[in-house]
């Protein structure tokens, strides 16, 4: 999560209302440029089982080989999904980090050399999964200083013209080495990739793993992606997923407002779908959720709805105090942070609800490929 900002949320669960909205179709989006409706997506389609992946080599951003063909098994459930991602192991890419963290003076900011060596540990996994990951090289300025970084891009096959942007930051703060913020996005986002690759699943849409650098910043990876895109580019983009701090130790199930039901902002046009299949997953696991806000500036979705690009995403809360309502609905403990280390140095592997990260991850998982299979427009 950015730095300077923070979040404001209610404690209202409206997971059974926008449910039953499922089956509305999208008017035309307001983007500068047209951009095609987004309909709910079809339940999750899963191949009858895995096939094996070559590894490929960085030298631009590109889809994983393609696996042989499977036959197709029943539509899975959300159960199913949730299962799978419950008996995936995220805490090795959380130890991982903490590790990087550990030999780099605590933290893995941007232009630091912690932030080198997660960028490091992310490109191994996506290269082991089949994916060809790039670097997105930009120069900020700090401290009167120059200082270079980079997001991490690695895509699926599928359609370029349909292209789901699912990101995540990877750097930290420089008081912590960021485990939960937002370490807990990059083991969801890692997991989500090899997961697709594992299973034998070949998107229709091209899904576009994004890992960003200097969030911490000022939201400077997602910008420059963004401001880097051209017309036809921005229009071609279906739609961004975002992940930040999304394991925290006195969290809940924070789903983005995309509709605005609850805070009053609505994202561009397709928000409230992405909004609708979030939820729709929890409600099938019988899971609690509650709205949280698109906070200006506050993650990097930011630059993607600026940019008049449907957007949604999953958070587990920072600095705000659990309220009643939301112990009864998560547990926890009352009046406490939702994460008490929150741009701490105690964010470390500690800090982390282990629970919550595979509920999250599966539903990132499960909403992913949702999109990903969406049949595209005749």
């Amino acid at each position: 999560m950015d730095a300077f900002r923070t979040r404001r949320r209610l404690p209202r669960n409206t997971a059974a209302a926008v449910i039953a909205a499922l089956a509305l179709l999208l008017p035309a989006c307001s983007s500068p440029a047209a951009r095609n409706p987004i309909q709910p997506p079809p339940a999750v389609t899963l191949p009858a089982e895995k096939s094996p992946q070559s590894p490929a080599q960085p030298d631009q951003p590109g889809p994983p080989a393609a696996p042989e063909a499977v036959a197709a098994a029943p539509k899975a459930k959300a159960s199913q999904v949730h299962a799978a991602f419950a008996g995936r192991n995220l805490m090795k890419h959380l130890e991982a980090l903490q590790k990087v963290a550990d030999g780099a003076g605590g933290n893995r900011a941007s232009g630091t050399s912690g932030y080198e060596a997660s960028a490091r540990y992310v490109e191994e996994q996506l290269r082991a999964a089949g994916y060809k990951p790039v670097r997105q090289v930009f120069t900020y300025r700090d401290d009167d200083a120059d200082v270079e970084t980079f997001n991490i891009l690695a895509d699926t096959a599928g359609d370029p013209t349909h292209t789901i942007v699912v990101g995540g930051h990877l750097d930290s703060v420089r008081r912590g080495p960021g485990i939960n913020d937002n370490g807990s996005g990059v083991a969801a986002l890692l997991e989500t990739a090899r997961w697709i690759t594992e299973t034998g699943i070949q998107p229709k849409n091209r899904v576009r793993f994004a890992f960003w650098g200097a969030e911490e910043v000022d939201l400077l990876g997602s910008k420059h992606y963004v401001d880097s895109l051209s017309i036809q580019e921005n229009t071609q983009t279906m739609l961004n997923l975002n992940l930040d701090m999304v394991a925290s130790p006195n969290g809940g199930r924070f789903v983005h407002d995309g509709d605005g039901s609850s805070f009053g902002v609505v994202g561009p046009a397709g928000s409230d779908v992405i909004e609708r299949t979030f939820l729709d997953y929890f409600a099938q696991n019988g899971l609690a959720t509650e709205p949280t806000e698109f906070e200006d500036g506050d993650s990097d979705y930011d630059p993607f709805l600026k940019a008049g690009i449907p957007s949604g995403g999953l958070f587990t809360g920072d600095e705000d105090g659990k309220t009643a309502e939301q112990v009864q609905e998560f547990g926890g403990v009352e009046n406490n942070e939702h994460d008490p280390c929150y741009h701490r140095a105690c964010d470390d592997i500690s800090n982390i609800d282990r629970q919550l990260l595979h509920e999250m991850a599966g539903a990132l998982g499960y909403v992913t490929v949702a999109f990903a299979m969406l049949p595209r427009p005749d």
